[in-house]
């Protein structure tokens, strides 16, 4: 018996390190977390007047296909607009200057992501350059609240009681 305890206490051991490296492996593939060493990606920035609920490690898609990660947002102190720079895999360097960003959502309550739309101009985007054409955020919330508190008058159909032309009440010379 004396053989099989350290044997078993190894074993138990073992089994907890891989346990916990797995879930160290789950918990960093869950947030976008990358394991790169080498720096072989570049990184461009965008203006958004509106972000919405765009966080940082979000991913930056192509046409439905992650070439990046939002890598920080910042508040520009002049002009009071948000500051996005994304991180993009080395592969998607040759961008078209004219390419814009948008921030969209993953269904209606998904998360946030930037969209990026390739141009036709010849020239590329280089590291560290800006993303002229910018698309804000959709606020759903504020679109909802306003289309449910516009009231009646808003909502076409109803036409107000002092509008020209409504019918006034009827009076006793009327009855005559």
């Amino acid at each position: 018996m004396a053989i099989r305890g350290p044997r078993l206490e190894f074993s138990v051991g073992a089994f907890l390190l891989l346990a916990l490296a797995s879930l160290l492996v789950l918990a960093m593939a869950s947030t976008n977390q990358r394991w790169g060493l080498g720096g072989d990606g570049y990184e461009l920035k965008a203006r958004f007047t509106q972000i919405g609920q765009l966080r940082k490690q979000a991913p930056v898609k192509i046409g439905g296909v992650v070439v990046g990660q939002v890598s920080s947002i910042e508040l520009d102190p002049t002009k009071f607009d948000s500051i996005v720079t994304l991180s993009l895999d080395g592969k998607f360097k040759d961008l078209p200057a004219d390419t814009s960003a948008g921030i969209f959502t993953s269904g209606l309550l998904g998360e946030s992501y930037i969209g990026l739309q390739p141009g036709g101009d010849p020239d590329v985007l280089k590291s560290g350059d800006e993303i002229v054409f910018t698309q804000p955020a959709v606020d759903l919330l504020q679109l909802v609240g306003k289309y449910m508190f516009s009231g009646p008058a808003n909502a076409g159909g109803a036409a107000p009681q002092d509008a020209p032309g409504a019918q006034a009440p009827a009076t006793e010379e009327a009855h005559k």
